[in-house]
């Protein structure tokens, strides 16, 4: 009996040996990926970085593409912004000048517009270039609004999607098949998800 359980321990010493030098072989034949290699396509969650984006792009125009690290932005925001400056710029010119003249010409006092008595603009002319040049104001008004609303809205989406999983773990792909019964072409989509 002692020569049965000696013999039984002794072959199960073996097995455990056996099943850990498999293991230990395992282990060299099929090398293990080093986090390195697999480098990340996203940045790790953190709730505040959009609010932050948005908040630093509301401060200053491109603050927050600079911290979102959408540098080739930066020179997009500001031509939006600086358009809509150089027209407003040009715009209220123009409509001081139509203003300008129209005072002067109620006022009986010449006008650029008047040439050697006689005058090139009417009066109607004038209060039409006027309104013509106030909305032009009004709409360059409207674009230099709408492009710091949108450097707000760019930032905070884009610190968002930084933060969205793009791996292959999870995938959705189309997929088109032809039934070789019917002839007919079938349509579909595939979600892929790997653990």
């Amino acid at each position: 009996m002692k020569n049965n359980r000696a013999l039984l321990s002794v072959f199960f010493l073996l097995f455990v040996f056996t099943l850990t030098a498999q293991e230990d072989s395992l282990m060299v034949e099929t090398p293990e990926v080093s986090d390195t290699s697999k480098e990340k396509d996203y940045k790790p969650y953190n709730a505040l970085a959009p609010a932050k984006a948005a908040f630093y792009s509301a401060i200053l125009p491109g603050l927050g593409q600079a911290y979102n690290d959408r540098y080739w932005k930066i020179p997009l925001v500001y031509a939006g912004i600086g358009t809509g400056v150089y027209f407003y710029i040009n715009n209220n010119k123009e409509w001081n000048r139509y203003r300008d003249a129209y005072k002067n010409r109620l006022a009986g006092r010449k006008d650029e517009f008047t040439v050697n008595g006689e005058e090139r603009i009417s009066d109607d002319g004038l209060i039409r270039a006027q309104e013509f040049y106030r909305r032009n104001k009004e709409i360059s008004i409207l674009v230099i609004a709408g492009f710091y609303v949108l450097n707000i809205i760019d930032a905070n989406v884009d610190a968002h999607l930084q933060q969205f999983n793009v791996s292959e773990d999870l995938t959705l792909q189309p997929n088109m098949g032809l039934d070789n019964f019917t002839g007919k072409s079938r349509y579909g989509l595939s979600l892929n998800y790997k653990f």
